[in-house]
């Protein structure tokens, strides 16, 4: 593992043989892969589409890469949360995005495409169990938070394969989960303001044990909550995404 990049490398052939079918890359599309680390996916993925861009932090496996797969591999050697994909996209195909994230930024990177999710098709992304389970959770369940409420308006979220520690060098001491995540066409439902939808969220639920009317206090009022039929005595973990939305259309900008 490469530390500073808190890299695990995939290396089970059988794993790898799964992930790709559950691709199911094409040739012709626009294949996106992040953290390629030494090439155990990519190969496969450029064997069944023929090209492929990867975006790589590390010069030494970049430099690897390079020498051993030429020019059929565009490589971006950068931070990919310093990447905009909506440059990405030759002919205006829309994306598909694929990657073993470093859990140390699976989170802010899923905020990052989100932002983008204009120009992608699909993400396939393998992640840690937790993050998973809080992805897709629902509400009223200890793993239902900020991240659940937070994707719920832009993507279908679909756990596609369990991958133990033992398909990574060195072995994660975590679980992983590989994800799909499809953006949707328009909102799930409507959002006013994205910028006080994420406040109003990250309020609620930056002390979840707290009620609505105290973790919301100074957002809006305690009358507000009940005449949107909000039981202000409620914790935050027991509200559906959509009252969220409701909630941040009647915040003052």
């Amino acid at each position: 593992m490469r530390k500073r990049f808190g890299q695990h490398f995939l290396h089970d052939p059988k794993v790898i043989e799964r992930i790709v079918a559950v691709l199911d890359p094409q040739p012709g599309e626009a294949l996106i892969e992040i953290g390629p680390g030494r090439g155990a996916l990519t190969a496969p993925l450029l064997q069944r589409a023929g090209e492929l861009t990867a975006i790589e932090i590390d010069r030494d496996l970049a430099a690897e890469l390079r020498g051993r797969f030429g020019a059929a591999l565009t490589l971006i050697v950068a931070d990919v949360l310093d990447v905009d994909f909506t440059t990405l996209r030759p002919d205006r195909k829309p994306l598909r995005v694929i990657g073993n994230l470093p859990y140390n930024i699976s989170t802010p990177l899923l905020f990052h495409l989100l932002s983008q999710r204009e120009a992608i098709f699909d993400m396939h992304f393998m992640l840690q169990r937790e993050v998973v389970e809080r992805m897709i959770a629902t509400p009223g369940t200890k793993t239902y938070g900020r991240l659940t409420v937070m994707l719920a308006p832009w993507v279908r979220v679909e756990p596609v394969l369990e991958v133990g520690a033992g398909a990574f060098r060195p072995a994660p001491k975590v679980a992983s989960t590989m994800v799909r995540i499809t953006p949707f066409l328009k909102p799930a439902f409507p959002i006013a303001s994205q910028e006080r939808f994420e406040r109003l969220v990250r309020a609620a639920f930056s002390q979840r044990r707290k009620t609505l009317r105290n973790a919301l206090k100074g957002l809006l009022s305690e009358g507000q909550l009940r005449s949107l039929g909000i039981d202000p005595g409620l914790r935050p973990e027991r509200l559906e995404p959509e009252q969220y939305a409701r909630i941040a259309a009647s915040v003052e900008g």
